[in-house]
C-alpha cells in the first residue's frame, strides 16, 4: 500500500528525515513514536505533500509522489486530521463535511450530505450535523474532522496527535473508530506521545529519533523488548513523567 524508499527531507542544511525504509500493508495501523523534534510530524506530512520530500520515494497503492502529482486526487487518496482539527468556525458540522467533496470531487449536495450523515453516524455522532464547531467539546471536534476526512473517501488516513487534550472516554472512541477504519480497509498512521493507545491501537511502532527510523516492531515487543538503547531509555523517560 505504502512503500518509502531512501527518503530524506530537508530544511536547508538540517535534514529532518535521513534516508527512511519502510513498508505499510493496506489496513494497517502504524504509530510512529519518537522525543519531539524526531521528525514525526514531518514524516506524515510528506505523504500528502503538506511537506514534500527532497531525496528518494514514497509510492502510494502503486502511484508515485512526487512534484508532479496532482494535490487534488493525492489528498483525495490521503486524508488527514490535524492535532488542532482545522474545523471552518463559521460553517455547520454538517457543512464542515460536504465541502470538499461538492468543491473538490463535484459529488452533489443531496449526495455530499447523505454521505457526511452516514459518516457522523458512523464516528458516533448523527445528533450534532447542525451544530457549529464551537458548541462541541473538543472529543466532538475530533470526530467531525475524522468524519470530514472520511467523506473525502480516502484510502490513507494520517492523524497528528488524534489524542491531545481528550479525556480518556474520548480516547477510547478514537481507538473504537480507527479500529473501525482498518477493518473498513483504510490505513493509518498516526503520530503520537501516548504510550497506552499506542499500545492498544498499533499493529506496528515506527520509532524515530533525528530523523532516522531506529525501531519498527511490534508493540508488545517495542513497549517490553525494545532493540535499542534509544528506545529503551526514550521508555523509561515517559513512565517517569
Amino acid at each position: 500500500m505504502i512503500a518509502v524508499h531512501n527518503m530524506s527531507k530537508l530544511y536547508g542544511e538540517f535534514v529532518a528525515l535521513d534516508r527512511l525504509n519502510f513498508d505499510v500493508q493496506r489496513g494497517e495501523k502504524i504509530v510512529v513514536l519518537g522525543p519531539s523534534g524526531s521528525g514525526k510530524s514531518t514524516l506524515i506530512r510528506t505523504f500528502n505533500r503538506i511537506e514534500p520530500h527532497d531525496s528518494g520515494s514514497i509510492i502510494i497503492d502503486g502511484k508515485i509522489i512526487n512534484e508532479k502529482t496532482s494535490l487534488t486526487e493525492l489528498r483525495c487518496m490521503v486524508g488527514m486530521v490535524f492535532q488542532n482539527y482545522n474545523l471552518f468556525p463559521h460553517l455547520s458540522v454538517l457543512d464542515n463535511c460536504t465541502l470538499a467533496p461538492q468543491l473538490v470531487r463535484n459529488v452533489a449536495r443531496k449526495d455530499a450530505q447523505e454521505m457526511a450523515h452516514n459518516f457522523l453516524k458512523q464516528v458516533g455522532i448523527p445528533e450534532q450535523a447542525h451544530k457549529y464547531p464551537i458548541q462541541l467539546s473538543g472529543g466532538q471536534q475530533q470526530r467531525v474532522a475524522i468524519a470530514r476526512a472520511l467523506c473525502m473517501q480516502p484510502e490513507v488516513m494520517l492523524f497528528d496527535e488524534p489524542t491531545a487534550a481528550l479525556d480518556p472516554e474520548a480516547i477510547t472512541g478514537v481507538v473504537s473508530i480507527m479500529d473501525t477504519l482498518a477493518e473498513q480497509g483504510i490505513t493509518t498512521l498516526c503520530v503520537t506521545h501516548e504510550m497506552a493507545f499506542s499500545r492498544r491501537i498499533a499493529d506496528k511502532i515506527v520509532f524515530m529519533d533525528q530523523g532516522r527510523i531506529l525501531e519498527i516492531t511490534p508493540p508488545e515487543q517495542f513497549f517490553t523488548a525494545p532493540q535499542t538503547e534509544r528506545a529503551q531509555n526514550f521508555l523509561n523517560q515517559m513512565i517517569r513523567y
